[in-house]
């Protein structure tokens, strides 16, 4: 899959080399051409290298070749990320991530230009900043007005350093991942890359329910930064209460 990232920040850093180390093509671009072109070397770079897994028992075998503890399975062949304009990563992409600041989203989406229009759209970003969030819109239906693009909301509850993890595994128990879109081709596209990384991709609602996704990055992120344990203020499916079979 080829996937245009507009950014060159961590995000893309991140979810880019995953993904390149996936066996996909990758085109990131940023404001610098210098510092963008230097990050496609990083990443070409680190996509050749296992990346780091979580710690304890429950991860250390978590790249073994079935049946060969201690052997790590064959990677797919790794090509060069490379580096463009706005524009090029925009129409480069088979589908294409969002992975800049609030501030620059207007500037950003208008330097694109209309190569986004009807593609599949990851967006990952999140307000930020005391008061920066606004329960009244979703950064994702902002995208997705001024593009035409058909919005996934995904990959926006996580610190960078947990999308690094190969793969995000905690307690034996594989990250869920949630997504918000209405299109399938694009919510396909994002399951896919979703499991690329090792996580569970978990269908949320339609793309106006993005906004209560970016609502809890807001909150949960709130908890962290005071030192809680904000994963602990959910109790177990089990004790969820009784929900109507599917």
């Amino acid at each position: 899959m080829r996937i245009g990232i507009l950014g060159a920040g961590n995000m893309a850093d991140a979810l880019g080399t995953q993904w390149l180390r996936a066996g996909h093509d990758i085109m990131v671009s940023g404001r610098d051409p210098v510092a963008s072109a230097a990050l496609a070397q990083k990443m070409t770079t680190a996509a050749h290298r296992p990346g780091p897994t979580a710690s304890g028992p429950d991860h250390a075998c978590a790249q073994d070749a079935p049946g060969q503890p201690g052997l790590a399975s064959p990677e797919p062949d790794v090509a060069d990320a490379r580096a463009g304009t706005w524009a090029e990563a925009a129409a480069y992409g088979e589908v294409v991530m969002v992975a800049i600041t609030e501030a620059g989203l207007h500037d950003v989406l208008g330097a694109a230009g209309p190569a986004m229009s009807d593609k599949p759209v990851i967006d990952v970003t999140n307000a930020v900043g005391p008061g920066a969030y606004d329960v009244t819109r979703s950064l994702a239906e902002l995208i997705a007005e001024s593009t035409g693009a058909h919005v996934v909301k995904a990959f926006n509850l996580c610190h960078v350093d947990v999308w690094r993890m190969t793969p995000p595994v905690f307690d034996g128990r594989p990250l869920a991942v949630p997504l918000c879109g209405d299109d399938e081709r694009a919510l396909a596209a994002t399951r896919t890359l979703v499991t690329d990384l090792g996580c569970t991709p978990v269908y949320a609602g339609a793309l106006n329910r993005a906004k209560l996704l970016e609502a809890t990055a807001a909150f949960m992120i709130g908890l962290w930064i005071t030192g809680a344990d904000a994963q602990a203020t959910l109790p177990p499916l089990d004790h969820s209460g009784v929900h109507p079979t599917v």
